[in-house]
Formats: structure tokens, C-alpha cells, sequence
């Protein structure tokens, strides 16, 4: 009874000495005690604001402490909490006419004039009733900041990523000629007619919509990213099995600078790898029948068009290089091209155009029959290979290095031998498996004093100036 701006004395409540009260404690809104409070409330008209403002719910929102202080009561009891701007603003704004009857916690309701405006307010705000956006407008909004709507696209089933997270007005895709924002869900082709149709029909490199199906409206991920522009592409030549190098690439200065250079009448369904059937060297392999020098005619000589890549490479075409080792015939000395003083081009030896050469015919009696005749009169110390009947096996004596320097291995007797020469011992020209010693060799004279041989054959000395007589005991061409 005491406290200040509190209750004085019993006759406040027992009015007229009444103290036969039969109310409960709790029923504020009996008509002996706050009745008429309650009759008179306008935020909300208690009377007129449903049932839960009945004269027998005071307790639900009011106390004893201070009857106009209703902080007690907890919005969240009607099963719609109050968050962001709705916990600090006035019950009327949103139970607007005493209005406290509402059965919807949906957003469109009470915004249905920020809806409407949205028609009207432009920029990256999308008309919302042409648009055809469904009223469940919690979707992008909350209750912290009505215009500042926020819409994860991923619920769409098409997440933006790259420029379109970034770069991109929701106008821009969801244009009116596009179809608005009824875009069918997900639209998951960027050739898709709501999209990029109009850049893929603007192709020129390759004009995609002839250039077949790995161009198709519904492959453009599979070059194009949303990291970078739609002009630009991540797409790698190697994932056709065919990796670009040297000249073939885009980049290095004097190489190819665009698809079309390669892909002649936008033919982008090429699927031969090799240099001549693709299309491409079909030109330069059959200039070889005219260019001459070192370089052989291709088609004369009857090469293999699917074998370019075994001399050429991409860095230039027209340096071939080709390694004659895999031919089991390795070029050295005087063979390899060029030499000073030996061979000078390929025809120098595949006279005629002759590149069927086999291992049967790359021995040096075949290409050097010219030579091997020339010993039949060449004379000095070159002996007649003909008449002496050498066999063709012309690398036991010559190399690649010097044709005319022949070196024999004299296997039965070291030479030279005194100054002679091979005629000295082999004088039948045409057996040179015939030798004789007695051409020096022929009197008594030719031996050193003391040096007589009377035990080695009878008749004695006679016996002694036989053709080979002297080789029997002097194999090493001295006196013992």
C-alpha cells in the first residue's frame, strides 16, 4: 500500500466499502476492477481486437507493477516472432485499423505497396508483377532492411559464378525479350535462346553453327567459362588428342594466328592427324616435284604420305631432317649431307629418283661399281680388283672418309715390307691368294754372311728359291 504511484488504500479497489469481491486474483478484467481500463484502450481497442485482447487475458500482457507497461508481453506467443524493424516499431504499423485478427505471418499482406512499387522503381530492382515473382517475398527479403533485398540465385539451380556474380544486372539476362524472370528453371545451356544465342550465331572463328557438333549451342561450357569475357575461351587443343606446337600454335610470331588458318572453310571435323591427308601439307608435299636441290620429289620417289612427321617437325617445315640411321644405313664420313668433297645432296646417290634402295643394295659395290671398274687401270699401288678378282666387300679396305685412302689389313705378313709394293709379291694380277718370295729373293746374294740354310730342304741350296719357300720359316718378314 505504500509504494509511490501504487495503490494508497483498500477502498481503491474495494469501491463502496465492497468487500465481498468473489473475483479471482487474476481476472483484471472484471468490471469491479479494471473493466473500464480496459474498455477505453486504443493501442489496440482491446474490445474490438479478437480474442486475445479479451477482459480475461489482461494477465497475458499486463502486471502489477505498472498496468501501462506492457513489455511483458512476447510477440513470439502467437507463433510469429518480431525481428529486425518489426520488434521496434508500433503495433498500429502493422495491425493497421485495429486489425489484430491477423491469421498469415506472410510478408505479402502487410508489403503488397512495396510490391506494387516495384514496377515503377527500375534500376536492379526487378518489376516484380511482370516478372511474375511468386509473393513469398522472405525468399530476398528480410526484416532488418525492406530495400535491401538479398537472393541466392543457387536456389534456382543455376548459381552465378565468375561475370555473372559480378559484371551482370539481373536485367541482363532476365530482359523482357528474354522472357523476364520466367526463365525456365535451370536454364542450363549458355546457347540457350534466353542467353548467348545471339554471340553463337556472331561466331566467325569458327562460325560455330556450321562448324559441327563440338560447336553445338549446347557445348559452349566446354570452351567458354564465366570467369571472362564470352569472347574469349579456356578451351585446350589437346583435348581433341592432337596437342598444338611450334607453328601450329596460336601465339609464337609467323605461326598460325587463328583456327581458320588450319581449318580451311570452317571444316572443323578433320580427324587424321597425319600432315598430308589432313589437307593441310597436301600443297607443300607436292612442290617437291619442282623445288629441287636437296630436296627430293616426294611423289617420284614414291614416299609415304602418312610419314611427314619422320623429317619435318612444326617448328618449320621446310628444314625436313632426316635421320638415314633408321634405315639401318647410318650416314658418316663423305655420306653425310653435305660434305666438302663428298656427298652433296640425296640425288647424289639416289641417282634417278631412286629411294626403294633395300639393305640388299647399300653395300658400297653398288653405288661405287664406277670406282671398283677404275682400279683396271689406275696402276701405281692400287691394284686391279677385277683381274685380282676382290670380292665386292669393298668396307674391308675403304671408309666414308676417304674413299682413295684405302687401308688393308695385311693378316698373314706385315707390310710394307722393305719398300715393296703389292705387285713385288703378287705378281699374277688376277690371284692375288698367289705370292712369291724369289722375285727379291733369287741368289745367295740376298742373304747376310753366315746365314746358309743347308739342313732346311735337298737339294740344297737350290731348294732354298722356291715361291714360298722363304714365308715357310720367315713369317714375320725378318731373318729368324
Amino acid at each position: 500500500m505504500a509504494p509511490a504511484g501504487k495503490v494508497t488504500g483498500c477502498a481503491q479497489c474495494h469501491i463502496n466499502n465492497n468487500y465481498a469481491l468473489t473475483i479471482a486474483p487474476t481476472d483484471c478484467g472484471n468490471s469491479g476492477c479494471h473493466l473500464t481500463t480496459w474498455q477505453t484502450t486504443n493501442n489496440p481497442t482491446h474490445s474490438t481486437a479478437g480474442a486475445a485482447f479479451a477482459a480475461a487475458n489482461c494477465n497475458t500482457c499486463h502486471d502489477t507493477i505498472a498496468w501501462t507497461d506492457i513489455t511483458s508481453f512476447n510477440h513470439a506467443s502467437t507463433g510469429w516472432p518480431l525481428t529486425g524493424a518489426h520488434a521496434t516499431g508500433t503495433c498500429v504499423s502493422c495491425h493497421v485499423n485495429n486489425n489484430y485478427t491477423l491469421n498469415s505471418t506472410a510478408c505479402y499482406p502487410c508489403h503488397t505497396t512495396d510490391w506494387t512499387s516495384t514496377q515503377t522503381l527500375g534500376g536492379n530492382i526487378p518489376n516484380h508483377i511482370t516478372a511474375g515473382f511468386p509473393q513469398t517475398c522472405d525468399t530476398c527479403h528480410d526484416t532488418i532492411a525492406w530495400a535491401d533485398s538479398t537472393f541466392n540465385h543457387n536456389n534456382t539451380g543455376f548459381p552465378l559464378t565468375g561475370m555473372h556474380a559480378t559484371s551482370v544486372q539481373c536485367a541482363q539476362c532476365h530482359s523482357t525479350a528474354a522472357g523476364g524472370y520466367n526463365l525456365p528453371a535451370p536454364v542450363s545451356t549458355c546457347g540457350d535462346q534466353y542467353c548467348h544465342q545471339s554471340d553463337y550465331n556472331g561466331t566467325n572463328n569458327p562460325v560455330h553453327s556450321s562448324a559441327g557438333t563440338t560447336f553445338g549451342l549446347t557445348n559452349c561450357a566446354n570452351c567458354h567459362t564465366t570467369t571472362s569475357a564470352f569472347t574469349t575461351t579456356s578451351w585446350s587443343h589437346n583435348s581433341t588428342g592432337w596437342t598444338l606446337t611450334g607453328n601450329h600454335q596460336m601465339a609464337p610470331a609467323g605461326a598460325a594466328t587463328n583456327c581458320n588458318q588450319c581449318h580451311v572453310n570452317n571444316n572443323y571435323t578433320l580427324s587424321v592427324t597425319d600432315c598430308y591427308n589432313s589437307g593441310c601439307h597436301t600443297a607443300d608435299w607436292n612442290s617437291t616435284q619442282t623445288l629441287g636441290g636437296a630436296v627430293p620429289n616426294h611423289v617420284a620417289a614414291n614416299f609415304p604420305t602418312s610419314l611427314c612427321t619422320t623429317c619435318h617437325d612444326t617448328l618449320l617445315w621446310a628444314d625436313g631432317k632426316f635421320d638415314h640411321s633408321t634405315t639401318g644405313f647410318a650416314l658418316t664420313g663423305g655420306h653425310i649431307v653435305p660434305t666438302a668433297g663428298g656427298v652433296q645432296a640425296c640425288t647424289d646417290c639416289h641417282v634417278a629418283n631412286n629411294y626403294s634402295l633395300s639393305a640388299s643394295n647399300t653395300v658400297c659395290y653398288g653405288c661405287h661399281l664406277a670406282e671398283w671398274n677404275s682400279t683396271q687401270t689406275l696402276g701405281g699401288s692400287v691394284p686391279n680388283h677385277i683381274a685380282a678378282g676382290y670380292p665386292t666387300t669393298c668396307d674391308t679396305c675403304h671408309t666414308t672418309t676417304n674413299w682413295l685412302g684405302a687401308t688393308f689389313n695385311h693378316t698373314y705378313f706385315p707390310i710394307p715390307h722393305h719398300g715393296s709394293v703389292c705387285a713385288d709379291c703378287h705378281q699374277v694380277s688376277t690371284d692375288y691368294s698367289q705370292f712369291t718370295c724369289i722375285n727379291c729373293h733369287t741368289d745367295t746374294t740376298a742373304h747376310r754372311p753366315g746365314m746358309s740354310h743347308p739342313n732346311v730342304c735337298s737339294p740344297s741350296p737350290s731348294c732354298w728359291y722356291q715361291p714360298t719357300t722363304c714365308y715357310n720359316c720367315h713369317k714375320n718378314g725378318g731373318g729368324g
